[in-house]
């Protein structure tokens, strides 16, 4: 998925970020109870090779203006109701990190999981006077109305945790997020470490229609393909990224195939989901059935440190000090790279307990 042009512009934005990043942000629990960081959840952006290229967006362009953001009115357009902690701790994160720059007005909207309600979502907020715009889209696809809104009046927008099918210095000034196909090659390797690289896996996957599934699916696949053979892939069934939807394709999935002896869920919501249905078909998830999914939240970190798990792989949903500190410097005039990726941590059965206060 790395691009030798995408490691360029990365290596750009981890000075930009640095600072900022050393302040934290507060972080979630599955409950949806706030806590104070303790600064092992901070967002930590990849370093690679030094960008000498000096390329990426600049304001002048972009055609954006420069302002203060102390002085700004920000919005930020949350995508999916906030009924798991990846959400809930993003939108704490935004809040908390606007609070503590001072920024003069912050609008949230929820497009609760609606293309239509994003769209008209953004455009209320530009009305509004939004000057920046920070965006988790929804889909990869059909912002484009929002987009040329926002273009029309010149503000910026910054876009986290899914990528738009979009032109990058155009359309958004940058996309700050994980390497999602490189998520999925980690959880196969955490899947073939627990198999021993045999058995039957099945694949809930995450909501169609964005990027983060399609890369993840890829990552997981390939990688099993390449170095598990004996490591056959059976089913895959959408769970929409949801906890009641993952247990309910589990379920049907424990009937249609009750051989199956390992789950790969594209999001702890799914996996915890799978944990219930097999539990309630008599079986031990992380023993009868291994479980590998994706994002951290605590309550899947704590279910591997209870032996009901086998890994998780982080997705790190704390984009409050980074979608600011990325803010700032373009507003300062310095270039932004199309694609700030963030590095993510791995919790398994050896660290999963001593973890538990960077889970969210």
């Amino acid at each position: 998925m790395t691009t030798p042009r995408r490691s360029r512009l990365v290596a750009a934005a981890c000075l930009a970020a640095a600072a900022a990043l050393a302040a934290g942000c507060a972080k979630e629990e599955g409950t949806g109870t706030a806590s104070s960081d303790t600064g092992q959840g901070a967002q930590v952006v990849q370093s690679p090779s030094a960008d000498s290229s000096g390329s990426g967006c600049t304001l002048e362009t972009y055609g954006a203006t420069r302002i203060d953001l102390k002085n700004a009115v920000v919005g930020f357009s949350q995508s999916e109701k906030e009924a798991n902690p990846f959400r809930i701790a993003e939108t704490r994160s935004i809040k908390d990190e606007a609070a503590r720059l001072g920024v003069k007005k912050l609008l949230t909207t929820n497009a609760q999981s609606q293309l239509s309600k994003q769209i008209s979502d953004i455009k209320d907020m530009l009305a509004q006077g939004a000057q920046l715009l920070i965006v988790a889209p929804l889909n990869s696809d059909g912002l484009e109305p929002a987009l040329q809104a926002a273009a029309a009046e010149h503000v910026p927008v910054i876009t986290v945790d899914r990528k738009l099918n979009a032109t990058a210095c155009k359309d958004y000034v940058a996309f700050l997020g994980s390497d999602f196909v490189e998520q999925g090659k980690r959880a196969a390797d955490a899947m073939i470490e627990v198999t021993g690289g045999k058995g039957k896996v099945a694949i809930l996957l995450g909501a169609s229609g964005n990027n983060v599934t399609t890369d993840r699916t890829k990552g997981f696949v390939d990688r099993i393909r390449a170095k598990a053979p004996g490591l056959e892939i059976v089913a895959q069934q959408t769970g929409e990224f949801a906890r009641d939807k993952g247990q309910q394709v589990m379920e049907q999935l424990i009937q249609s195939k009750p051989d199956i002896t390992a789950v790969y869920a594209e999001n702890d919501e799914m996996g915890l989901g799978a944990v219930t249905a097999l539990r309630g078909a008599g079986k031990k998830p992380g023993k009868d059935v291994k479980i590998i999914s994706i994002d951290g939240t605590r309550n899947a970190v704590q279910a591997l440190a209870d032996g009901q798990y086998n890994g998780v792989i982080e997705s790190n949903p704390r984009f409050g000090p980074l979608a600011f500190a990325t803010a700032q410097k373009f507003f300062a005039g310095e270039a932004i790279p199309e694609n700030v990726i963030i590095s993510d941590r791995a919790y398994d059965a050896s660290n999963a307990k001593d973890s538990l206060s960077g889970a969210y």
